[in-house]
């Protein structure tokens, strides 16, 4: 069995992320998308959002299952039986950062990182870019989800 984990805070949840996971979907047989938790980072939504989130958009969707964890993240695939870490990557820089995580996750576990690339349209999308134009009182709703534009 082919088994994804794609870690992240989904803080919030993002046109972006759906995009790798949808595209993943074909690739494996369950794909576990993971919320990170830390305690000393804050977040703009509670980890009850980020996990309604998740679920309402998966909700009809088989081979997701959503998971919470701390430490690191190749622990996690490592309890979850998973082979492969999933990442989006959105341009040259989370190429850079994306390829050193992935090098030491491999050196330390053997679990490779799948990388995808983002679809035309969407790499300008980051968690990070939302909450700041949601911060501002901007119009994020074309970067999100419609349980994210509900809340």
């Amino acid at each position: 069995m082919k088994k994804a984990v794609f870690p992240g805070s989904f803080d919030p949840l993002t046109l972006g992320h759906t995009d790798i996971i949808d595209r993943a979907l074909p690739l494996f047989d369950e794909i576990i998308l993971a919320i990170g938790t830390n305690s000393s980072k804050k977040y703009m939504f509670s980890l009850e959002d980020r996990l309604h989130f998740l679920k309402e958009t998966y909700k009809n969707e088989s081979k997701v299952k959503v998971e919470t964890y701390k430490g690191l993240t190749v622990d996690f695939c490592k309890s979850q039986n998973a082979g492969f870490i999933l990442r989006g990557l959105r341009n040259g820089q989370d190429l850079e950062f994306e390829k050193s995580i992935g090098q030491t996750n491999y050196k330390m576990s053997g679990i490779d990182s799948i990388f995808l690339l983002s679809s035309s349209g969407k790499a300008h999308i980051s968690s990070t870019v939302v909450r700041d134009v949601m911060h501002h009182g901007g119009n994020y709703e074309f970067m999100v989800p419609d349980v994210v534009r509900k809340k």
